[in-house]
């Protein structure tokens, strides 16, 4: 999906031919590679990219899909079943600057705490948006008051001098459609309304996996590092489609 004023990176660069030794990077044994704290992406000199970080905390009602995302987005197992979880996965993921043409290395910090968690400790939400640069609020298509509450859940996370943070929406188990509970007009009439994309994940297992998966996956990294990477360009004054230099 394409941000308005279209596009500042390259769509699907990463699966192309030029993008095969950046791709290279983020894998191992042909699967998704699980970078350690201090690990980061290595290429041939000539290759070198810069790194732009954000951290991104998930929102959402117990159940949505929070941890199976993150897991899915990593290309890591997802964990079976349902369980209360509050940690920090890190993704890399590169993408080409459509005006400069340069390579820029993403990484990405998924902060995911459970409903439950945050709802028992009143610290845990500060903590998680401390520094943050987006929040993914998630509903899953089989459990339409995940949905209906998103308005409310938004109004709860993000406070009146938190406007600069980047609000993505995603919609879970959209693939699930004998299951659905809510249907495309309802997510039409969202976006309407608020004037927020919804962003679509399957519940694939190991959807990010391999070669083959990160076609999967590859749409929403796009999306979510674009938004991210517009803002930036907005704050700074460059206009957009003209992507200027990474920050420091």
């Amino acid at each position: 999906m394409a941000a308005r004023g279209g596009s500042v990176l390259e769509p699907g660069w990463l699966l192309s031919p030029a993008g095969c030794p950046y791709l290279d990077s983020i894998l191992q044994k042909n699967q998704r590679r699980v970078f350690g704290l201090l690990e980061r992406p290595v290429l041939p000199p000539p290759l070198a990219a810069p790194t732009v970080t954000y951290k991104l905390f998930l929102s959402g009602k117990s159940g949505v899909g929070k941890t199976a995302l993150v897991a899915t987005l990593a290309g890591t197992p997802v964990p079976p079943g349902h369980h209360e979880t509050l940690e920090a996965t890190t993704v890399y993921w590169p993408a080409k600057l459509r005006a400069s043409g340069r390579p820029v290395i993403f990484q990405l910090h998924f902060w995911d705490c459970g409903d439950g968690a945050l709802k028992k400790f009143e610290h845990l939400l500060p903590s998680c948006k401390e520094e943050a640069d987006a929040i993914l609020f998630l509903f899953s298509f089989t459990d339409r008051s995940s949905f209906e509450e998103l308005p409310a859940q938004m109004s709860r996370v993000i406070g009146p001098d938190e406007e600069n943070l980047v609000r993505v929406v995603v919609g879970t188990k959209f693939d699930l459609s004998p299951q659905a509970d809510v249907t495309e007009g309802d997510v039409v009439a969202f976006e309407g309304t608020w004037g927020l994309p919804v962003l679509r994940a399957s519940s694939g297992p190991g959807a990010g996996g391999g070669r083959g998966g990160l076609a999967r996956v590859a749409p929403l990294l796009d999306a979510l590092v674009e938004r991210l990477w517009r803002r930036d360009q907005i704050a700074a004054g460059v206009a957009p489609g003209d992507e200027g230099s990474p920050p420091a």
